[in-house]
């Protein structure tokens, strides 16, 4: 299985801290699974491939989208304090 996202944001600096913060799990995939972020411009691209069963390809989605939504979150607040 194989799954490409894509997400836009508004500019480069938010693109990048996104992608620094969720590059760990380009290095923790357990065997059978491989994750691969990175930024295109104002885009943040990842690539997951899995040769394991489907729950694991849809928590790996999962995982990844929060720890994105985390990130976002903590973006948010520090343009707020800055």
């Amino acid at each position: 299985m194989e799954a490409e996202l894509i997400i836009n944001y508004d500019d480069v600096k938010t693109a990048e801290a996104v992608v620094a913060a969720v590059s760990p799990d380009n290095i923790k995939a357990p065997p059978g699974l491989f994750v691969k972020t990175k930024r295109q411009g104002d885009k943040v691209l990842t690539l997951i491939r899995c040769e394991g069963d489907l729950p694991t390809f849809i928590a790996t989605i999962d995982d990844l989208l929060s720890s994105i939504s985390v990130a976002e979150k903590t973006l948010k607040m520090l343009k707020k304090v800055i």
